[in-house]
């Protein structure tokens, strides 16, 4: 795999988390009044978040192929699993964990998968 690929897809994974942090705004806000201070303030952050993600997103796939980009992008049910142990203190159960290594794994398989087709 090339330099150039992996940086894109270490920007690809960075997005990615980016993209994830929204769904920690979105359940915070969700805990607030509506339309009160903090609701407007934390959906403020989400609205950032995605704008920036957008734009990161549309750099990302002019550079890689849009397929391998949807394929990482279930890597977001990682961080979401993440999130919720470090910011929300949810209990991490095993099937959490399986399920976090079976997305793992099915990326790992598709890059593999991908990398091969493209020398084979």
């Amino acid at each position: 795999m090339s330099r150039e690929k992996i940086k894109v897809l270490f920007g690809l994974h960075m997005m990615l988390m980016i993209y994830s942090m929204s769904g920690i705004f979105s359940k915070m806000a969700g805990q607030q009044s509506f339309l009160s201070f903090q609701f407007c303030l934390y959906y403020g952050i989400i609205i950032l978040l995605l704008g920036f993600y957008a734009i990161g997103w549309q750099q990302v796939i002019k550079r890689i192929p849009l397929t391998m980009a949807f394929a990482n992008k279930a890597v977001t049910v990682v961080w979401g699993i993440v999130w919720g142990v470090l910011v929300f203190h949810e209990s991490l159960s095993p099937v959490k964990i399986i399920g976090a290594v079976i997305v793992v794994a099915g990326v790992v398989l598709f890059a593999i998968s991908d990398g091969e087709k493209a020398h084979g």
